[in-house]
């Protein structure tokens, strides 16, 4: 049974980001219907960042290429060190990911990374990653290096992400109650209502790729 790891770095559970990873879900689901789809909701979790502990990183050491920290992220990045594919969603603030996404992201990638010749991975496979960036702002300042970063550390260590981004986003049900001077409520329901199931069905269709994919190892 292929194992697919879905991690939502977005603290809002039906949110933007969490319909679009519903869409990806859907897509694997149609090549591969008993795939064991893994959804992780990171604000859920409890932990934090890299220690800068440098336990994954002793010569000879039991714990050579994995972190030691004993927390609620702890069994997913054992999960994933099995898995078969890795789906990483996030929100944007402040022009990166979320705070919970970098958290995971250095917990993930430096202990699977290393100092050996060529910065050698230490991942089990190459397994398929896709990103998932929603966002409030639109392409034209999208925050390309932030996510060329994030991607660059995933692809090292496993493979280089397809990435898909949701542009212009929704952020309220009732723009009413907010104080939001700069956006039109009008302009963003039209962008979303032309735009964000365009944007889910790209999901659909990337999950479907690569559920192909995976049915056929």
């Amino acid at each position: 049974m292929k194992t697919i790891v879905i991690v939502n770095g977005s603290p809002r559970l039906k949110g933007n980001t969490s319909q679009l990873l519903n869409g990806f879900s859907k897509g694997l689901r149609s090549q591969i219907p008993n795939a064991n789809i893994v959804e992780v909701n990171l604000y859920q979790l409890n932990y934090s960042g890299c220690r800068s502990c440098f336990t994954c990183k002793v010569k000879g050491g039991k714990n050579y290429g994995k972190c030691v920290l004993n927390d609620d992220l702890k069994p997913v990045l054992d999960l994933i060190s099995k898995s078969d594919c890795l789906v990483v969603a996030s929100p944007i603030y402040l022009q990166d990911i979320s705070g919970q996404t970098k958290c995971f992201i250095e917990r993930l990638c430096f202990s699977l990374g290393s100092y050996e010749k060529g910065y050698k991975p230490l991942s089990h496979a190459r397994i398929p990653v896709i990103t998932i960036y929603t966002m409030n702002s639109t392409s034209e300042y999208s925050p390309q290096g932030a996510l060329d970063n994030t991607d660059f550390f995933l692809g090292h260590i496993f493979s280089p992400p397809k990435r898909i981004c949701a542009y212009n986003t929704y952020q309220f049900s009732d723009y009413s109650k907010y104080m939001v001077e700069v956006f039109s409520e009008v302009e963003k329901a039209a962008y979303r209502d032309s735009h964000f199931l365009n944007d889910i069905n790209k999901t659909f269709n990337l999950g479907k790729e690569i559920g192909k994919t995976l049915s056929l190892h």
